[in-house]
């Protein structure tokens, strides 16, 4: 779903495990890493999306994550010129809700191959605020907001 704007409509998911760690996937054959993220298909809410990239993404079911917070609005990000696809409607970047998850089920409930076509090859548990020094420069300022609002409700406060 792209607005008017040129922005898709995305759920990005921060998912922690029960030390305060996050999930950190290295993309399928790329020498990149992000936290799982996936565009909404029409008629279909921001939760909904949620727990439906989470499976294909992650492998894992609302049983297995309990929701402790979102964002309260949504956040942007500007694809490079270099990067926006030629097509119609144009995508000109993201607007996403993010959530915060903690992980209640066993580190093996992860698998990455649930999907047809897998986001991810491998993962790793990484400081919260690790991600930050890492994901790619375009979309640091939406990680930095996402983050940094949803720190208090994992830590409590906020920690930097």
């Amino acid at each position: 779903m792209i607005d008017a704007n040129g922005f898709r409509a995305n759920v990005g998911i921060i998912l922690a495990n029960q030390k305060g760690q996050v999930f950190w996937g290295k993309r399928l054959g790329r020498d990149a890493c992000q936290f799982p993220q996936g565009g909404m298909e029409l008629h279909e809410s921001p939760l909904e999306t949620l727990f439906r990239e989470l499976y294909e993404e992650v492998g894992l079911r609302e049983k297995d994550v309990t929701v402790l917070g979102r964002t309260r609005r949504w956040l942007k990000y500007r694809i490079p010129p270099s990067m926006v696809r030629r097509a119609t409607p144009s995508c000109i970047g993201q607007k996403q809700i993010w959530y915060l998850l903690r992980l209640e089920s066993e580190d093996k409930a992860i698998c990455l191959d649930t999907s047809p076509k897998p986001e991810f090859d491998n993962w790793e548990w990484v400081s919260y605020w690790y991600p930050l020094r890492r994901v790619v420069l375009f979309k640091r300022g939406v990680y930095r907001q996402a983050l940094s609002e949803l720190a208090p409700c994992l830590f409590g406060t906020k920690r930097r």
